[in-house]
């Protein structure tokens, strides 16, 4: 029987396991009941199964041609299973259970994918010329967890390296349902975070003169900031600098001691990287210096930029149009400026990243809530083909290397 029709038989399986996994979200990279539902569901799979160490990440190896081919090619497939501190609001009657939490980023659509893949693969085992690797894991919402899970040796968990890797995101919005797209070259940004604390002087408000107010300093920071972004880069090789917090003082009469600022530069380039690190720097210093007030600057490098390797962009792209058509499947004319720990992955293999529509047909793509807003929602019924088509990706590339 074809993949999708394998998969589609499959769509209440996946979709109870999908909800199964939204009722009940976990943060971070300690998902014990995250973990213990996908043990389950791959139990009694012909699978290699370990679990981690230093996070409760799941690895899986299928070993293709029956009893296994130690001298085969392996590709890897991954699906991320955190979910984020956000109280759900969709009304939806498998809704987060667990207050503050909720997966709004679909990342229990990614687990459920993954596990139906697997199931979809094993029953072709004996047809596969190399390994597959599934990486089941926690902690891409800002805690590196890919980073963690390639150090624990994922990327060789079949023997040798993988020579592909491939993963789905799902989205709420912009995409239509069932959708596929990637493309060749960067697909998500890199990300960094930058914390400012300007140190002055504290007062009484009626008198300025003194004190050293860092209020004013911090304002003509974050102004000088977007300033900076539209002079300093190629407008062709941008950057993005959002701040989102900003901090100081306790009543309207007293100057404080200290402001504080944070913010979130997302690049698609490491020479704009460089550029805008450089800018920051220079315009937190110069206009503490010309405040009179001092800056204490911590910029931390996040994830780099998600970069798809060309050929496994192109070879992905024409899997999905071959197995969805081609009115389903399409080259994303530039990068979103997300980012993804999957990046990780990418830095060391050859490999694709795609994005896969998911919104209700109920809803309009355009206008739907966005990937972590309380009330995103995504469509079960997207399962089957997203499991089809991570499943199609390992099976023709391990047959690419096939003698």
């Amino acid at each position: 029987m074809p993949i999708r029709e394998d998969a589609a038989a499959m769509g209440e399986e996946l979709t109870l396991l999908r909800r199964a996994l939204h009722r009940e979200p976990e943060l971070g990279l300690d998902l014990p009941r995250t973990q213990e539902k996908v043990l389950a569901a791959l139990d009694g799979l012909p699978l290699e199964i370990s679990t981690g160490t230093a996070l409760t990440s799941v690895t899986a190896v299928l070993r293709g041609g029956g009893t296994g081919r130690p001298d085969g090619p392996a590709v890897l497939l991954r699906g991320d299973m955190d979910a984020l501190p956000v109280q759900e609001d969709t009304g939806l009657d498998y809704a987060s259970e667990i207050p503050g939490r909720m997966h709004a980023c679909g990342h229990d659509l990614h687990v459920a994918g993954l596990v139906g893949a697997a199931k979809l693969l094993a029953a072709r085992r004996a047809e596969l010329p190399g390994d597959i690797v599934f990486m089941f894991q926690p902690g891409e919402e800002g805690m590196y967890g890919a980073k963690i899970m390639i150090d624990e040796g994922i990327l060789d968990a079949a023997g040798d390296r993988v020579i592909g890797a491939y993963a789905l995101h799902a989205f709420s919005t912009v995409l239509p349902q069932g959708i596929a797209v990637t493309r060749p070259g960067t697909v998500l940004a890199a990300s960094a975070a930058v914390h400012v604390t300007l140190r002055g002087k504290g007062g009484h408000g009626s008198s300025p003169h003194a004190a050293k107010d860092p209020v004013p300093a911090i304002a003509a920071i974050v102004t000088a900031l977007q300033t900076m972004v539209t002079r300093d880069l190629d407008v062709f090789d941008p950057a993005v600098i959002t701040v989102g917090s900003v901090h100081a003082g306790t009543a309207g009469n007293v100057i404080p001691e200290t402001a504080t600022l944070e913010a979130t530069v997302r690049s698609f380039s490491e020479d704009a990287h460089r550029k805008v690190r450089a800018g920051v720097e220079r315009v937190v210093r110069g206009i503490a210096d010309a405040h009179g007030v001092t800056a204490d600057l911590d910029y931390e490098d996040q994830y780099p930029a998600t970069v798809n390797d060309a050929a496994e962009a192109a070879f992905a792209l024409e899997t999905a149009r071959d197995l969805l058509g081609e009115e389903r499947a399409f080259e994303a004319p530039q990068p979103i400026a997300g980012a993804e720990d999957f990046s990780f992955v990418l830095n060391q293999v050859p490999g694709a990243f795609l994005g896969f529509g998911a919104c209700p047909t109920d809803r309009d793509p355009a206008t739907a809530p966005m990937n972590h807003s309380p009330q995103a929602a995504f469509d079960d019924a997207v399962l089957p083909d997203a499991s089809a088509l991570l499943a199609e990706l390992a099976v023709r590339r391990l047959a690419r290397e096939a003698p």
